[in-house]
């Protein structure tokens, strides 16, 4: 029996009319990198898994994708110790782009300019559930700057946020927290042992509620006097700097948060001078549940559109330490392309040329009019027109059915009678209009 075609759950294949949508995301996003200077980057698939462990918390750690060593290491182990695959696994599938790019910075230090600006856009690999939105492969668009310490790389990347999303035509807002406020938070609380278990619980406040929250930091260990002073905080409203008035008030006493404080306002200073389009919101329940942010933290919302976040990322001060390389601050984002996909799909927000990848088609009614129509198609392609004959003389309706399934937008037909006036019939399959023009014409008529 033949088997039955199929592919790994959390997987997907990319249809020709999907790869056109897609590249057309990522050629946008990173024709916005590069007018910021930044420079791509690629590393490989997969990592030491010494490199992974320990860099995304402990829930991260149980979605890494583990790779079995091959050969002969593998086939003369006992089933038992097969079963310990932690033993034989030394590699695994990159989790994001993040921390293999530092592990790049800190190998490559003495052949890269401080700061170092990279793009990168390439697949990451999660063991999760999948669901809708949530894939185990999926493709990430990131832009770093690593060896500055300046805050207006961070202003740099909300401009980004505002230019793709501006040229992708999706309205979002870019919520915004720092972990050293959520730090203070946890010191004002009495509680600065728990910032981790704080972090990852208030995280989840969108998805599960402020009772669950509260629930789950009762869980971990938090009296109810600590959870009650939390809860106003996280409610606070109104705009940025009022917040962060507030803020001073309730956790002035932690010299770490009130620096995170600082940051912010002087953030927020920029954006508003600036004059960003952009809603930037300070969110103090975004606490981004993993390990190396150390600063400004970043989300990005699609505001017509139900899904999780496109796009997020931080400061990061300590990444490279693990490495080697102590005191190189780093900050960075990451677009979602797959989830922004989705909400272009949703809200149709692609335009009409990604949908086709030949502008024209040549029918073809024999073996004179497939000469000429060769001869135009290379002044055509000489022109940038994307443009392709039938390969078969074959009954017409068939042909036009074929233009319609790949929808071609343009048909230029030739036929004996065409041929002897030397004029080609072009026809626009979106409105049925024709138009005849001389065969010398018709490259610029199409261009």
């Amino acid at each position: 029996m033949a088997q039955k075609p199929s592919i790994p759950k959390g997987t997907r294949d990319f249809s020709p009319a999907e790869m056109m949508r897609r590249t057309y995301i990522f050629e946008t996003i990173k024709s916005v990198f590069r007018t910021y200077g930044f420079a791509p980057l690629e590393t490989p698939s997969m990592e030491n898994l010494s490199t992974l462990l320990g860099k995304y918390g402990d829930e991260g750690d149980k979605l890494l994708f583990k790779i079995l060593n091959s050969g002969d290491y593998a086939a003369n182990l006992s089933d038992e110790q097969v079963r310990q695959a932690s033993q034989i696994c030394e590699k695994g599938l990159r989790y994001d782009l993040t921390v293999p790019f530092a592990r790049y910075v800190v190998q490559h230090q003495n052949e890269i300019s401080f700061p170092f600006k990279r793009y990168q856009v390439q697949p990451v690999w999660r063991a999760d559930r999948p669901q809708k939105g949530r894939y185990r492969e999926f493709y990430q668009c990131d832009v770093d700057v690593i060896g500055s310490r300046s805050l207006l790389n961070e202003v740099e990347l909300i401009e980004i946020v505002e230019r793709v999303f501006g040229k992708l035509g999706i309205r979002v807002v870019l919520k915004m927290n720092n972990r050293k406020i959520l730090y203070g938070i946890a010191e004002a609380i009495g509680h600065a042992d728990k910032m981790m278990d704080i972090t990852v619980a208030i995280d989840k406040l969108e998805k599960i509620g402020l009772d669950n929250v509260k629930a789950e930091l009762a869980e971990r260990g938090l009296e109810q006097e600590a959870i009650d002073k939390l809860q106003p905080i996280l409610e606070l409203s109104g705009h940025n700097n009022d917040k962060l008035n507030k803020l001073r008030e309730v956790i002035g006493c932690s010299e770490v948060g009130v620096k995170g404080i600082d940051e912010m306002a002087e953030i927020f200073g920029y954006v508003e001078k600036l004059g960003l389009q952009l809603p930037v919101e300070l969110d103090l329940s975004l606490a981004r549940g993993l390990n190396y942010y150390t600063g400004a933290i970043f989300e990005v919302k699609a505001l017509d559109f139900a899904i999780g976040s496109i796009c997020g990322g931080g400061r990061y001060d300590d990444l490279t330490g693990i490495f080697g390389l102590p005191n190189t601050s780093g900050v960075g984002i990451s677009f979602g392309a797959d989830r922004i996909y989705d909400v272009m799909v949703g809200l149709d927000l692609f335009p009409e040329e990604v949908n086709f990848s030949t502008k024209v088609m040549f029918t073809n009614l024999g073996a004179d009019e497939q000469m000429v129509s060769l001869h135009i198609i290379r002044s055509l392609r000489d022109n940038g027109v994307a443009a392709e004959i039938y390969p078969e003389a074959v009954k017409m309706k068939k042909q036009m059915e074929y233009a319609n399934r790949r929808m071609i937008p343009y048909v230029v037909i030739i036929g004996s009678d065409e041929l002897q006036e030397g004029v080609a019939i072009v026809k626009n399959m979106r409105n049925g209009e024709q138009t005849r023009v001389a065969f010398n014409d018709v490259a610029e008529f199409l261009k």
